[in-house]
């Protein structure tokens, strides 16, 4: 089988994100930071959104260390109105929207279940699960054919780490329902929508794990032998959110150094 020049040489211009505009949730710290870094060196301009605005401005300056262009926008996703202003603000600035990673949540706090108060359960499903399809609304409406809408779930939504966490799992489990039926109904008009579930990563949620623990958490769960880099995963939403993945809708993507194997 001969492979067309012309072909082969397109493919690396389908990773590229020029001229493309992204919005992501959660960019204060951590893997929000990640994507947004990631997502601008690859030629993306980014809109960031998240509660503590002071860390925000941070992460522009990290994107245009970077060489990128980025503005940030107070955004708490459980309040409808302020998604639609974070994608307002983008329209503004920029005029399109092309991306969204859907990144702002919570792991919560560790309730066995007979314990576990209801607002407790009730904020964290609140944060991820339906924050994030309140972003999808205002971003849907905006996109255009090629858009990538990138869910943020978790490999706990198909597996335990054997900690009581019910709320979190819940709310990421229903993220990849909410993935799939979005794919189906977004395909139509061009727009891809699948997950990303992380496995083990450094972030706030696991920053006060000691090295002891984690090197017992490697060794009982990812055959890989290592914690994830926030780079792993975004290098995978760069592919999500770029024409490389144009057929690709509707997936659940574990990064997880193969964690969902054991």
């Amino acid at each position: 089988m001969t492979v067309d020049p012309a072909v082969a040489t397109a493919i690396p211009e389908r990773f590229a994100l020029t001229g493309k505009v992204a919005v992501v949730t959660g960019a204060s710290s951590g893997l929000g930071v990640a994507y947004a870094v990631g997502l601008a060196q690859a030629g993306a301009k980014v809109v960031l959104g998240a509660r503590r605005v002071d860390r925000l401005e941070e992460t522009v300056g990290l994107v245009e260390a970077a060489g990128g262009e980025a503005i940030a926008v107070a955004t708490d996703v459980t309040r409808v109105e302020d998604c639609d202003a974070l994608v307002r603000a983008a329209m503004a600035t920029f005029g399109r929207v092309d991306v969204l990673v859907n990144n702002a949540g919570s792991g919560g706090e560790y309730h066995p279940v007979t314990e576990d108060p209801p607002e407790h359960f009730r904020s964290i499903v609140d944060l991820n699960l339906n924050g994030s399809y309140w972003m999808v609304q205002a971003c849907a409406r905006v996109m255009g054919p090629g858009s990538s809408i990138i869910n943020i779930s978790s490999v706990m939504a198909l597996t335990t780490a054997k900690m009581p966490a019910a709320a979190y799992s819940a709310s990421k489990a229903a993220i990849l329902g909410l993935t799939r039926d979005l794919a189906a109904q977004l395909g139509p008009r061009g727009i891809r929508v699948n997950a990303i579930l992380p496995g083990v990563f450094p972030s706030e949620a696991t920053a006060h794990y000691s090295e002891s623990y984690k090197a017992k958490v490697v060794a009982a769960r990812i055959p890989m032998g290592r914690i994830g880099d926030p780079a792993d995963l975004a290098a995978t939403a760069v592919f999500l959110a770029s024409d490389a993945a144009s057929y690709v809708t509707g997936v659940s993507l574990p990064v997880d150094g193969g964690v969902l194997v054991n």
